[in-house]
């Protein structure tokens, strides 16, 4: 039980589990992700050039044309670490409306080259598909997880260029692997993101749903803010971990939380 609670007390996600189980507690069904202060011990450095020509497992999350579209690859290495280089793109015409709105320095992000403004009132996925065709050029981007809303055209672009795309299932059991996995990684400092500022921001504003069964699944509706990058990171690492060597589910026990 002190093994449990402590555990319990570094990881929000774990906290209703034990509330519920072994205190005989009623709790909400969602609860945040996981504590800042965890996510930033995982940063380490980051460095594009080192990364060109080696094998990306990406995760494309659209949102929709007025928002915050994002692209995350995460490359695995050797030692089962994963590197993560995400990129995102907002309308420009908008960026000072959801920065008044908001309070979130989208401006700010722009100009440290953080996220690309496409020009007009809309995202423009042809922008969004010309850059991931630029980073194939540098990468080897070996497959692309999509959510297919609002994707069909631009992945029918991408594969004519000769990239590999891949549905992923949008539902709690499709999710609850890699989510878990995110987490064990983000614990054991294996995730490298480099301290990415919008990509934090995201990962502070995750809200995590489970099910009756601890199933976990990212909960774009509970969360406090944007968390499309999160989403993209998380479809990302599906595609890495299934092709990363063995399964790490069949390595170790399934990290139930």
């Amino acid at each position: 039980m002190r093994a449990l609670c402590a555990k319990a007390q570094q990881i929000p996600a774990l906290q209703n589990t034990f509330r519920r189980l072994y205190l005989n507690q009623w709790t909400s069904q969602e609860t945040r992700w996981l504590d800042l202060h965890k996510w930033d011990e995982t940063a380490g450095e980051v460095f594009p050039e080192d990364l060109e020509g080696e094998t990306a497992y990406c995760g494309l999350d659209l949102a929709s044309t007025t928002d915050v579209a994002a692209f995350v690859m995460v490359f695995p290495d050797e030692d089962r670490c994963y590197d993560v280089l995400p990129h995102f793109w907002i309308p420009e015409a908008r960026i000072q409306e959801r920065v008044e709105r908001d309070r979130v320095p989208y401006d700010l992000w722009v100009e440290q080259g953080y996220i690309e403004a496409t020009p007009g009132e809309v995202i423009d996925y042809r922008y969004i598909r010309k850059r991931i065709e630029e980073l194939s050029e540098k990468y080897f981007i070996a497959e692309i997880a999509y959510d297919r809303w609002g994707a069909e055209q631009l992945r029918q672009d991408l594969e004519d260029a000769g990239l590999t795309l891949v549905q992923f299932t949008q539902t709690i059991s499709g999710y609850s692997p890699p989510t878990k996995e995110l987490m064990n990684l983000v614990l054991s400092r294996r995730l490298r993101h480099g301290g990415n500022p919008v990509l934090r921001w995201m990962a502070d504003n995750l809200v995590v749903k489970s099910d009756a069964n601890e199933n976990l699944r990212p909960d774009k509706l509970k969360s406090t803010e944007k968390i499309d990058g999160m989403v993209a990171l998380i479809m990302g690492l599906d595609r890495a971990v299934r092709h990363d060597g063995p399964s790490v589910y069949e390595d170790r026990e399934l990290l139930i939380i």
